[in-house]
């Protein structure tokens, strides 16, 4: 265990060095943290070093932590957001009969002292002496007591003291499934700053973005929980429960009435851990020596749903590998944490009740999660596209490649969400704050449909062999890093050779939509004039199939002029010819079928359906 987490850190720790020696500079931390649960109160003490490392060019006069659990209170600014969208999360709210009318009550609203969230900070020192702090809302406020120079180093010492709320959304105590706590964003976690200064942002139930760094965490409680989450157990043969090594046998003195479970987990920028008395937990080999591990309530009526989760979660985590790049860490945990389902470093928590394939889908999109919110780690609170919609696109590939039945297009839920969006007339631009969004729904289906749309429709664009290289580029030049958009739009043009930035523009800054239509061909003699038409403000390329009444059949393609670049034939075995390019200025563009208007069955503008177009139906002409 020793060399593995002395490998893991170099080769984390790698890229971080690499990227500060190329000008790009990120901070770091390294998390001391010990504690001890009070299972019959459900609150906690800590105590916390951090070393920050200063990498940036800026001498910093403050920090911030985010103390997330203190949203958990009556009057939060979480609270008042459940009070106030249109639509709130439902897991949230309380369903209030008001005569014949239905009112939603937060549950946060409801909470009585013993059952809030709390997250205390005393004795804040920064080396040594006593350093000015302000708890405001859950962001704590530290003017430092020596300003923190370029290139240096710190070191932040505290003691907190913290109440789990009953479980309202991810973190939590006592939940629906009856898990006894569910231990996310629990401790004081320091704020991000990057090139764009500051990430401290008030908790109000969106994602969350983190400084990397390593963490090393005690976790005393009762002796007969067991725990699952962050990290690499390191006492894992005085601890048992199932962590132990073969052949092994665990003796805990009866006397004892707790155990202390101590973690590492390197280059991660979160920790989170979960626990229960009727845990069961299951080890099994995943690809390149990872362990993956199982922890789920002992119910005889889902317990062989689990069992079944085990290798298909093995067989997601090789495709995923083999898709994007390999998983960096040697564990991970799929957790019964009774709250949907969330991801976090190296596990995730996830509902442990209902049908086989609802929790297989939902391991199969919090694990995809692990490559992009956990290893390339965009800040979600700006650009949660980029994660959400990136990761459903991996889920989706992987749940059709280890279906029994696979699809041609696995991605139609997600264009069927965005058409759904845009038609409401509700649509906001994926630049949008994700705490700004007028509804939950228009959020979710930005981050998660639409931004999954922005890689088929890249597929669309360039070719799906350039988009998967393109993928894999994204992840190998960035991970550990950071990413923003313009990233992943420069990995796919330097692989393809295109230029994007129009592309990332529009569909991401804009909210502008993809409309063509055909208009009636006309007949010139022997041969037929096709007139396309431009009525969205968004431009494509564009594919367009011909069939004819004797069963033959044959494509055209037009580039955009200013995409510069002319995609490979996606169907070799099909006749192609490539037009001349179609600038966006011109409404319209003709071209010419060397065939008669009489024997042409049917025009179809993009017969892949890769294309977010909002009005299918005059993309065909029909004879």
């Amino acid at each position: 265990m020793k060399k593995l987490l002395l490998f893991s850190f170099l080769t984390l720790s790698f890229g971080s060095l690499w990227a500060q020696n190329t000008g790009y500079w990120q901070q770091h931390v390294d998390y001391k943290m010990d504690v001890t649960m009070d299972v019959s109160t459900y609150r906690y003490k800590g105590t916390q070093e951090l070393v920050y490392t200063n990498n940036s060019t800026d001498t910093l006069k403050k920090v911030y932590y985010h103390l997330y659990n203190n949203a958990f209170q009556p009057g939060s600014e979480m609270d008042a957001r459940i009070q106030n969208i249109r639509d709130p999360d439902a897991r949230m709210v309380n369903k209030i009969k008001v005569g014949p009318n239905e009112r939603k009550q937060s549950r946060i609203k409801m909470l009585k002292p013993n059952e809030t969230g709390y997250l205390n900070i005393t004795d804040f020192k920064q080396d040594g002496s006593t350093a000015s702090v302000e708890t405001i809302g859950t962001i704590l406020e530290v003017t430092l007591a020596k300003p923190i120079a370029p290139n240096s180093k710190t070191t932040f010492t505290l003691n907190f003291d913290g109440q789990v709320p009953i479980q309202i959304r991810r973190s939590g105590r006592n939940n629906a499934e009856g898990v006894a706590l569910s231990m996310a964003q629990w401790y004081p976690k320091m704020a991000e700053f990057d090139f764009e200064g500051w990430h401290a942002d008030p908790y109000i139930a969106r994602e969350f973005h983190g400084v990397w760094g390593n963490f090393d965490v005690s976790i005393t409680i009762d002796k007969d929980y067991v725990l699952g989450g962050t990290g690499y157990l390191q006492n894992k043969n005085e601890i048992g429960h199932g962590y132990q090594d073969s052949g092994v046998v665990v003796t805990v003195p009866k006397k004892a009435k707790t155990l202390t479970w101590h973690f590492k987990a390197p280059m991660v920028h979160d920790f989170t851990w979960a626990a229960d008395k009727n845990y069961i937990h299951d080890i099994v080999q995943g690809p390149n020596g990872v362990d993956l591990h199982f922890l789920y309530k002992d119910n005889p009526k889902y317990i062989q749903n689990w069992k079944n989760l085990q290798p298909k979660t093995a067989q997601l985590m090789e495709f995923y590998n083999k898709t994007v790049g390999d998983y960096p860490y040697k564990q991970y945990s799929v957790i019964q944490g009774g709250d949907g389902g969330m991801e976090y470093a190296m596990c995730t928590l996830i509902l442990g009740q209902g049908s086989f394939d609802g929790l297989l889908g939902v391991t199969a999109h919090e694990m995809a999660h692990s490559w992009f919110q956990h290893v390339l780690a965009n800040n979600e609170s700006k650009h949660g596209w980029m994660d959400e919609g990136f990761t459903s696109f991996l889920e989706d590939l992987g749940m059709n490649e280890i279906a029994d039945k696979k699809v041609e297009n696995p991605f139609t839920g997600a264009y069927a969400g965005y058409f759904s969006m845009v038609n409401s007339g509700k649509e906001l631009p994926q630049t949008t704050h994700a705490d700004r969004f007028d509804e939950n729904r228009v959020y979710s289906i930005t981050s998660y449909s639409k931004g999954e749309l922005f890689l088929t429709q890249l597929m669309y664009l360039i070719g799906k062999e350039n988009l998967m290289k393109s993928l894999k580029k994204y992840y190998s030049d960035f991970k550990f890093k950071h990413p923003t958009p313009n990233d992943i739009k420069r990995s796919a043009e330097r692989v393809s050779g295109a230029n994007l930035d129009w592309y990332l523009t529009d569909w991401t800054q804009t909210t502008n939509t993809i409309d063509y239509g055909i208009r009636e061909p006309r007949a010139i003699g022997d041969k037929t004039i096709v007139t396309l038409e431009r009525i969205g403000r968004m431009p494509m390329p564009l594919d367009l199939l011909v069939e004819y009444t004797d069963g033959t059949m044959e494509s055209f393609y037009i580039p955009l002029r200013m995409m510069s670049f002319k995609k490979e034939n996606p169907n070799p075995a099909l006749k192609r010819t490539v037009l001349g390019d179609w600038a966006w200025a011109y409404p319209t563009m003709e071209f010419m079928i060397a065939k008669p208007k009489s024997i042409i069955k049917k025009i179809t503008i993009d017969p892949s359906g890769l294309m977010a177009d909002i009005k299918k139906e005059n993309n065909v002409y029909k004879q």
